[in-house]
């Protein structure tokens, strides 16, 4: 993955600066100048260096004089992602993300990514994966290689690949091992900051101790689930229905081999003919509205299942997204042997 500030230079670089550093991007080709603070002050392509040469620009000419001044742009915390879709389906191939101050925090180019959300990622990586022992002895469970990767590894690529960059990973045992394995995320072009646990505090106790997420859109999930899911997709969805929480639902279907009465004091209603049932089972994966977080109780144990509850007797709005395609909690031996096999044939 290239770092996005190759597709950086300073204003008061030259026309032949450019162009070298214009060369090396290859086929995405796009400058972004920026001031001494990184601020976005224009962009430069191909096309903007030849209409400086036929104007009679040389190549010690500086790129300030030549720049294009408006080029477009996303910012971020924007959560208009309908503005993003339009970009990518507009063929906006490379943009810069801005912050408030309008400096570059990052350049997401949508040949290698597949949205940008407006949303933090926290990562429960602290439990010790005791039904996994005697391979959690000296390892801990996210980095448990599956098909020669670590698993959370598979959640932190598949996160990034819709342009989430601000990571929060929830750690206890054996966490230096995840903090030296996944170090600031920079290499990735993510940031990664670490909640260390002193004491267990279920499944999203320790969301509690962050007061400074950079979003409005809080994902929680579990390191250790194998998944495809659509993060674009869910995100709209909580969106459309203006929900405080999604939960992440994986269905089952139980297919009943009998007609099912349906009596009411003894007597018979009604039968289906081997009815067939759809459940759904929590998924480990969370999408709530920043502001909801405020039913969390400070640094005590406390289950994902527990903030659902509160925020139901809240009457806050928890909907349920049927996840379409693959999804595996790796808990037990067999589920880490499955994953193994499927790895081979499922795309993430």
């Amino acid at each position: 993955m290239r770092n996005f500030r190759d597709h950086l230079i300073c204003s008061s670089s030259t026309i032949k600066q450019a162009l070298i550093k214009l060369d090396l991007l290859a086929k995405d080709a796009i400058l972004f100048v920026v001031d001494d603070s990184d601020k976005l002050i224009g962009s430069l392509t191909d096309g903007d260096f030849r209409r400086a040469f036929i104007n009679g620009a040389t190549i010690d000419k500086v790129v300030n004089d030549v720049i294009h001044t408006q080029p477009k742009i996303i910012r971020k915390g924007d959560k208009d992602i309908q503005k993003i879709i339009a970009y990518r389906e507009g063929n906006f191939r490379i943009l810069p993300i801005i912050d408030n101050d309008d400096k570059i925090v990052n350049v997401i180019n949508f040949r290698e990514t597949k949205s940008y959300l407006p949303i933090d990622v926290v990562i429960m990586a602290g439990g010790r994966g005791q039904r996994l022992q005697p391979l959690t002895d000296t390892i801990p469970k996210p980095l448990l290689k599956v098909g020669g990767k670590a698993i959370m590894e598979y959640n932190v690529d598949r996160l990034a690949l819709y342009g989430i960059d601000d990571f929060w990973v929830s750690v206890k045992y054996l966490g230096e091992q995840i903090e030296t394995y996944f170090g600031d995320g920079s290499n990735k072009n993510i940031a990664i900051n670490y909640i260390w646990e002193n004491e267990a505090l279920g499944t999203i106790g320790a969301v509690s101790k962050i007061d400074n997420f950079t979003q409005d859109y809080i994902l929680v999930t579990n390191s250790d689930l194998l998944t495809n899911l659509d993060y674009e997709d869910l995100f709209i969805d909580f969106i459309e229905k203006d929900a405080d929480i999604s939960v992440v639902t994986i269905p089952y279907q139980v297919d009943i081999p009998y007609a099912v009465l349906e009596t009411q004091a003894g007597d018979i209603k009604s039968f289906k003919e081997k009815p067939s049932y759809t459940y759904y089972s929590n998924g480990g994966i969370y999408l709530i509205k920043k502001t909801a977080l405020q039913y969390l109780p400070k640094n005590s144990f406390f289950n994902a299942t527990d903030l659902i509850e509160k925020l139901i007797a809240e009457n806050l709005k928890v909907i349920s997204y049927p996840l379409v395609g693959y999804w595996l909690d790796i808990g037990k031996h067999d589920d880490f042997k499955k994953a193994q096999e499927d790895i081979k044939h499922i795309k993430f």
